[in-house]
């Protein structure tokens, strides 16, 4: 036991030992002591757990006071540390949460007590109670609240008037699909066309009557013009490097794969047709050669269905579309032909529009708009000029269609007052070709006595040869005609007055214009399949149906080329072979150029006129810059100058006047004249290149184009905004320079007065002359003689010289008193003379006076220059106009100089700029280039150059004669 009770003492002294709980490092630590520092280190994760045993817990042995033991120095051991229980029992009762929760007591009795003080501070209304009037407390013996709750709409009448946010949301997301999808047309067009396909959906049309009346669809026209003028001129653009891209394209296949032997595509029989109809369509009209060769002719009433039909023949939806308005404003020429892929393409682009996509379709359709809109002239509604497209795709019947403009019975507003006499006209003019298949669409839907074109189409082809008779919209006849033999006359040739080869029945759609091919055709199919016509033997079967039509069509198209083509042959070699033997015995040593080669070749002579002014010398520039701006400044020089400032009596006073006068002028007027002599002093020479003549080889063929070229290019160019600004800085420092340096200097600027003085003495002689009327030697020599005013402003010139001659240094004006005496003496020798006339002749003489003083000074300061540069005081030798004049000799030579600079450096470079861009807005006119272009060579040229297109392909004609048997015959077979 009792070695117990020692161990126990052991271990209670070591527990509270004051050196375990030291502070110091580890590395200080004696070797003894190191194994109880780690076991009680607080930085260590694993603690060894102190046992207590309950001999330690409850034995009173642990209590006993014993005595401390002195144990012995060590030299790396801890130093023994005093207990304070006041400090920890003050550190336990200053932790955190004890001050938190102090503090939220004091703060919550705080805030009690100062509520209370703001309660007590509030009065008592009860005491202004007699205030309110007693109807407001008794309210409720008037007002049934109840009943008025009950009138009032409960929460399912409330969700039943709110609006419907799920159907919000959705029509938002339809709208964004919408935006969209008109964002990726806009990818594909360049230019502004993204802002018209905003305006609208990609159906839509921007052809629209107006109502002069409404404002707003004033501001829609204007805006849609704006819309389209600016779509154009991007659209140029596009063609314009589409064009350049094909040439760099040729250029690059010919330099990558010189000697390899490329295989050409074969033509297909209907393509290189339609590009002999594209050719005549262009050929002059005056011989008609256009009219003699077959395509099919597609007529019919505005909203008759014309279009629809041509669209379901070439099974996609490829023209514009509107409900009552007129769409078609131009014919539009489409070739049908059979092909791997359903696209379309124009005559004079090579972008393909694949018609399956709806992308492309909205694209196409807009394309065609702009088309029409460009072909219509301003101030007119339609025109007659064709766009030529191309649709090629598998199954397709191989023809030419050409889509006119229905026909209307009534001009309405915002259409031009011939509208109606030019659709006729230009409906004519296709259908009186006696090979054209006249497809003659009626609208099933209306009454037969409110058809139009029948009557048209009666006179073109009385005995329907070569007409096809289509009745639209069967399906709204079946259901709104009372008679359904009514239907069966029609179809049968007895209702109209008009005779046909054959007549047909189709269906092509519901109305609705976002309807695909596919849809129609089902819809058609399924209509005829259960239609009562079929079924009572009122219609037969291959009188319906869109294919069975196009079929037909297709059949007496090639009918009829066959049956033309020889003759066509024939009278195209005719016409070629006089057009040469005209040409070869009027111009015999000129090539055959057409009116774009010889815009070709006007182009390069202007651009190389144009690089002529880099050429001209910077000193020719700088001569004919200084004298054009002193000729513009010189009256301003000396009249509002040196005049006023010469007048003054002393040299401090003069130089004051002139510094003033031009540091006014600097800041005002020099700059803004200097530019304006630098651009005309450009423009001069520009017209001198372009007019001077080049001797033998100058043709004037190009004189037109080049006057309008230069005039166009002159009116776009505009100087340099920042020119001014740099000029004025430059004429001020030079100005502000009064240091002649050299003798040479100083003869200059008196040579440059002299000069101008003579040049202004000259003109006051000339007008002192026209004053007073001839002298005694013209009288005598001439026989002239003197008015009766001219003698007296000579008799008062005599008078005012005499005055002069007493006095030299006569101030400018005269004084009251001097006129008075001149009017005196003038009157006793007989004269009558105003007070007037004596100012205006004094300011003739005096001038005179002045300016042969000063060219006298002016000889007296050719030896003053050693004066000058010495700065001696001389009065009778002061050349402070000497100096002006250098002053103002100088800033002309450095504005000349900055000039110069400007123009070769910047200004002839924009110039050129101008000018090719001028030539390329002509390039793409061609009404521009037939106005500026025109005489006897260039008709007979560009005739002859389009027969020429028509000679090579001639292997077109000679396949039509040779194959076009087999050909027919094919496709019969396939078909």
């Amino acid at each position: 036991m009792g070695w117990k009770v020692t161990k126990a003492v052991c271990q209670s002294l070591v527990k509270h030992s004051p050196g375990i709980k030291g502070n110091l490092p580890l590395q200080k630590l004696h070797l003894v002591s190191r194994s109880i520092y780690h076991s009680r280190h607080p930085t260590l994760k694993l603690q060894r757990f102190q046992l207590r045993t309950s001999f330690q817990q409850f034995s009173s042995l642990t209590n006993l006071p014993l005595r401390k033991l002195k144990l012995s120095p060590i030299k790396y051991g801890y130093q023994p540390r005093r207990n304070f229980w006041p400090a920890r029992l003050a550190a336990r009762l200053l932790k955190l949460r004890y001050l938190i929760l102090g503090s939220a007591v004091g703060g919550g009795y705080t805030a009690k007590k100062t509520f209370d003080q703001w309660k007590d501070l509030i009065p008592d209304l009860s005491d202004y109670k007699w205030i309110v009037p007693d109807i407001v407390w008794e309210i409720d013996e008037y007002i049934d609240f109840e009943k008025i709750r009950k009138a009032l709409p409960n929460s399912e009448d409330l969700a039943k008037l709110t609006p419907d946010f799920d159907k919000i949301v959705e029509s938002l997301s339809l709208l964004k699909d919408f935006f969209t999808t008109g964002h990726k047309l806009v990818s594909e067009v360049v230019g502004a066309s993204d802002l018209l396909l905003l305006l609208g959906s990609p159906g839509e049309t921007a052809f629209r009557a107006t109502d002069h009346g409404s404002e707003s669809d004033k501001h829609y026209k204007k805006v849609i013009t704006c819309i389209i003028l600016l779509q154009l001129k991007y659209q140029r653009i596009l063609e314009r490097l589409e064009k350049e891209n094909k040439e760099l394209r040729k250029l690059v296949l010919q330099k990558d794969d010189k000697g390899i032997h490329h295989r050409k595509l074969k033509k297909s029989l209907i393509d290189m047709y339609s590009e002999v109809l594209d050719v005549l369509s262009d050929y002059d009209a005056s011989y008609n050669t256009q009219d003699h060769l077959p395509r099919v002719v597609v007529v019919g009433d505005q909203s008759a269905g014309k279009t629809s039909v041509l669209e379901m023949i070439a099974q996609a939806r490829i023209f514009p579309r509107g409900s009552g308005e007129m769409m078609t404003r131009s014919p539009v020429k489409v070739t049908l032909s059979e092909g791997p892929h359903h696209v379309a393409l124009f005559k004079d682009s090579s972008r393909e529009f694949d018609l399956t996509k709806e992308e492309d379709l909205a694209a196409l359709r807009h394309e065609i708009e702009l088309r029409m809109r460009k072909n219509v002239k301003e101030g007119c509604t339609v025109s007659p000029e064709t766009i030529s497209l191309n649709v090629k795709g598998p199954g397709l019947q191989r023809m030419v269609l050409v889509d006119l403009p229905g026909v209307i019975n009534t001009v309405t507003s915002g259409m031009a007052p011939d509208t109606k006499e030019t659709i006729f006209s230009i409906s004519k003019a296709y259908m009186q070709n006696p090979n054209a298949i006249i497809l003659c669409i009626q609208d099933g839907s209306v009454d037969a006595e409110r058809s139009i074109v029948t009557d048209l189409v009666s006179q073109m082809d009385p005995h329907g040869r070569r007409t096809i008779f289509v009745l639209t919209k069967v399906d709204l006849a079946e259901k709104n005609v009372a008679s359904p033999s009514r239907i069966q006359q029609i179809i049968e040739g007895k209702l109209f007055p008009m005779k046909a080869l054959g007549y047909f029945a189709v269906v092509t759609g519901k109305g609705n214009s976002s309807e695909s091919i596919e849809a129609i055709k089902e819809y058609e199919e399924e209509f005829f399949q259960n239609s009562k016509l079929l079924k009572t033997s009122m219609l037969k079967a291959h009188q319906v149906t869109t294919r069975n039509l196009s079929l037909a069509v297709s059949d007496c198209f090639w009918k009829m080329v066959r049956e033309s083509v020889e003759q066509q042959a024939d009278s195209f070699k005719a016409t070629r072979f006089n057009l040469e033997t005209e040409w070869k015995n009027n111009y015999p040593r000129l090539r055959e150029l057409d009116r774009n080669e010889l815009f070709e070749k006007a182009k390069n002579e202007i651009l190389d006129e144009v690089i002529s002014l880099s050429q001209v010398t910077p000193k020719h520039w700088e001569e004919i810059l200084q004298q054009s701006l002193w000729e513009r400044v010189s009256t301003h020089v000396i009249e509002n100058i040196y005049l006023p400032a010469a007048q003054t009596m002393n040299s401090g006073t003069f130089n004051t006047t002139v510094d003033i006068k031009l540091k006014q002028w600097t800041d005002k007027q020099l700059p803004n004249k200097a530019v304006e002599v630098a651009w005309e002093t450009l423009q001069e020479e520009f017209s001198r290149f372009m007019t001077e003549p080049k001797g033998k080889e100058h043709d004037d063929i190009f004189d037109k184009l080049k006057e309008a070229v230069k005039e166009e290019s002159i009116k776009r160019h505009k100087w340099n905004d920042f020119a001014e600004d740099s000029l004025r800085v430059i004429q001020h420092n030079a100005l502000e320079d009064r240091s002649i340096s050299d003798k040479q200097q100083w003869d200059a600027a008196i040579y440059f007065m002299e000069e101008a003085l003579q040049a202004r003495l000259k003109d006051t002689e000339n007008a002192i002359e026209n004053m007073i009327g001839p002298d005694w030697k013209k009288r005598w020599l001439y026989w002239k003689n003197r008015t009766q005013e001219q003698c007296v402003h000579n008799e008062t010139k005599n008078e005012l010289e005499k005055m002069l001659k007493c006095n030299e240094e006569h101030p400018a004006y005269l004084a009251s008193d001097e006129i008075t005496t001149v009017r005196k003496n003038l009157e006793s020798r007989g004269v009558e003379v105003d007070p007037s006339l004596i100012k205006d002749t004094w300011h003739q003489v005096y001038r005179r006076h002045f300016l042969k003083t000063a060219l006298n000074h002016c000889n007296l300061c050719r030896r003053g220059f050693y004066y000058y540069q010495r700065h001696f005081v001389d009065s009778e030798l002061e050349c402070n106009d000497v100096v002006l004049f250098w002053r103002i000799q100088r800033m002309l030579a450095i504005t000349a100089n900055t000039l110069r600079q400007q123009l070769t450096n910047t200004e002839v470079r924009r110039l050129e700029k101008n000018v090719k861009e001028v030539l390329e807005d002509f390039a793409e006119d061609s009404q521009k280039k037939v106005k500026l272009l025109t005489g006897k060579r260039v008709q007979l040229a560009e005739d002859l150059s389009k027969k020429q297109i028509l000679h090579r392909k001639k292997f077109l004609l000679i396949k039509f004669e040779s194959s076009f048997f087999a050909e027919f015959v094919l496709l019969q077979y396939n078909h």
